[in-house]
């Protein structure tokens, strides 16, 4: 059996996922023309179009091609093509993938992918990355000497993960500057900042800044609501809140809503789930707004969403990331692996919060740097997202 026969068996078997939802994308992305009838018949005609571009890939290249990489690289852009989480690994990196251990030292960033590349999500106050003053998108050209766009997302968040005390060396590419920086940081162990909290207006108005919605710090907001009262207004702060868990971001807005849906989960052939508002949940029925930024990540963004949807309350600052969705492994015969999003989030509009993002009620800019200073919260005269919110609670009745 030749290399390029053997090659295209391979892609074929790819084609026999593509009956499961590949080949759909395929043509919805409009792969060498071919759009998708949702017939099989479309899915080999793809296959014999893939394995031509090989043959000539291989016959006529300026030099002899290493054809495990032309696959490879083929792959990865196909999977790239569907949204920033699929990925594919070939079996090296699955295996390293698998392989890795939880909970090692990073530098303090959540990334993900637009226009092909990693970019900063958000930052941990207080982290390397911080220190070396990284921000809300920025672009992350290359680990080392190799280029994030080569890269699955599940690959370079790996790489910024090892041991304590190792390094690892980033190009950065920042707003307004034609060359990137080159900077080698120091991983460490990093941990979020507690929950903030602040009184405005005679302890009228309780702000809450979570940083992460994970179960603990979802049950410290509960019992700092609780605290308040019920006639209390609620400032919440989501910006650059970009770690949790979606069922943790869903749990804190049931906390203000009593009716309604808070988000559907929804995937071609994906069991359609409906998250519905408890009303024994709710904690409190005063005023709330929600501050929120391009780092808003997530489970924050489904918390941000839902009160946004239910008009349960003002939603202020800047369109957040966009990131909702459910990943699911395939293995395949060679050992590679495609990590492959089946389900994505929409919010109560029905808008699919990966696509579209959170667009808030009124829109601020953010001019400033809420973690300049590590010891105090933001300065009202500096932020006007959060003067804005604070304005808009003051006009409500409680």
């Amino acid at each position: 059996m030749s290399k390029l026969f053997q090659r295209f068996v391979f892609v074929l078997a790819v084609g026999v996922l593509s009956t499961l939802g590949l080949g759909f994308a395929l043509g919805q992305f409009g792969w060498f023309g071919v759009h998708a009838s949702g017939e099989q018949d479309g899915a080999y005609r793809q296959m014999g179009v893939y394995a031509q571009v090989l043959k000539r890939i291989q016959t006529d290249y300026v030099t002899e091609p290493n054809m495990d990489k032309v696959d490879a690289g083929a792959l990865h852009g196909l999977l790239e093509s569907l949204d920033p989480d699929s990925s594919y690994l070939t079996a090296t990196e699955y295996k390293i993938y698998k392989d890795h251990p939880a909970g090692q030292a990073q530098i303090g960033l959540t990334v993900s992918k637009r226009y092909g590349y990693a970019t900063v999500v958000s930052v941990v106050p207080g982290s390397p990355a911080d220190r070396e003053h990284l921000s809300d998108g920025d672009v992350i050209e290359s680990i080392g000497d190799h280029s994030t766009r080569e890269m699955s997302l599940a690959i370079i968040r790996l790489l910024l993960e090892g041991k304590p005390g190792s390094t690892i060396t980033l190009s950065v590419i920042r707003p307004r500057k034609a060359e990137p920086d080159k900077i080698t940081f120091t991983r460490a162990e990093i941990d979020e900042p507690a929950l903030s909290q602040q009184q405005y207006d005679n302890g009228s108005i309780l702000y809450l800044k979570p940083n992460e919605l994970t179960a603990e710090r979802v049950d410290e907001i509960a019992a700092k609501i609780k605290t308040a009262g019920k006639t209390r207004k609620i400032l919440l702060d989501l910006r650059d809140c970009s770690k949790g868990d979606e069922a943790q971001g869903l749990r804190l807005a049931n906390f203000f809503i009593a009716n309604g849906t808070l988000a559907t989960l929804t995937g071609q052939r994906f069991p359609t789930q409906t998250f519905t508002a408890d009303p024994s949940k709710v904690l409190t029925t005063a005023p709330v707004a929600v501050l929120v930024n391009r780092g808003t990540y997530g489970a924050a963004e489904l918390t941000a969403d839902a009160i946004e949807g239910n008009k349960r309350g003002d939603v202020v600052g800047e369109r957040t990331f966009g990131e909702g969705s459910v990943q699911k492994t395939i293995t395949l015969p060679d050992g590679a692996a495609l990590l492959l999003t089946v389900a994505k989030y929409e919010g109560p509009d029905g808008k699919k919060i990966q696509d579209e993002a959170v667009t808030p009620t009124v829109e601020v800019d953010q001019a400033f740097d809420p973690f300049a200073d590590d010891e105090t919260l933001p300065a009202n005269k500096d932020d006007q997202p959060l003067n804005k919110a604070l304005e808009l609670l003051r006009a409500k009745n409680s």
